[in-house]
């Protein structure tokens, strides 16, 4: 069986039980039991025990949404569904609207106490969920915001980002020797670190691409 396997931050091989070629097309299969078909890229070792290895592939989903994409509609629909929730107990919570607007006090000792009571505790409880649903979908509305903001960015899941990261690596360098040389002026103290630590990152960015894509 193929599966899913994580290799750094945001990135996700195929560990498989089958040896494969470049441009295969393959099926595997998510924590969720959901078959997703990938086109396999770069063989990148082995795992398991030296009886049963496992063959570990960089992978392209084949599919038309991104993983931010995927995210983004994930949290787009749980806000909707959350959303929808808070609107049904906000319904709920005006049951015996009539009779609790005319502001008649709980009459103790009558037979009515009991209903009165229970008609309150209902329709708060309704209310508390009415306002936790709500809260929840705006917190989902803001996750679906931030994926969708990074629907367009270049990771080190795309084929691409050898190209990309190799690119802002060669600037990242060009800046850091600037500072160094006086080409270009240092806003702070920090400005040569922070801009040697950024081609640091973008050297093992530039590495792992190399490994997956090149």
């Amino acid at each position: 069986m193929n599966k899913f396997k994580k290799y750094c931050p945001n990135v996700w091989v195929a560990e498989c039980e089958e040896e494969y070629e470049k441009g295969d097309i393959i099926e595997l299969e998510t924590k969720y039991r959901k078959d997703v078909e990938c086109k396999v890229h770069n063989f990148l070792g082995y795992t398991g025990t030296k009886g049963e290895p496992k063959y570990c592939y960089s992978i392209v989903r084949l599919e038309e949404m991104t993983f931010a994409e995927r995210k983004a509609a994930k949290y787009t629909n749980a806000a909707d569904k959350s959303l929808s929730r808070s609107t049904q107990y906000y319904e709920a919570s005006q049951e015996g609207r009539e009779f609790l607007s005319l502001g008649e006090p709980i009459k103790v000792g009558h037979h009515s106490e009991k209903r009165h009571r229970a008609l309150i505790e209902r329709n708060n409880s309704r209310m508390g969920k009415c306002v936790e649903e709500s809260n929840k979908a705006e917190e989902q509305k803001r996750k679906a915001e931030y994926w969708e903001s990074k629907a367009n960015e270049i990771t080190l899941a795309m084929p691409e980002s050898l190209e990309y990261f190799a690119y802002k690596l060669e600037n990242a360098i060009e800046y850091q020797q600037g500072l160094k040389s006086g080409k270009y002026p240092k806003e702070h103290s920090y400005s040569l670190p922070y801009a040697t630590k950024a081609v640091k990152e973008l050297k093992e960015k530039v590495k792992i691409a190399e490994t997956l894509w090149k």
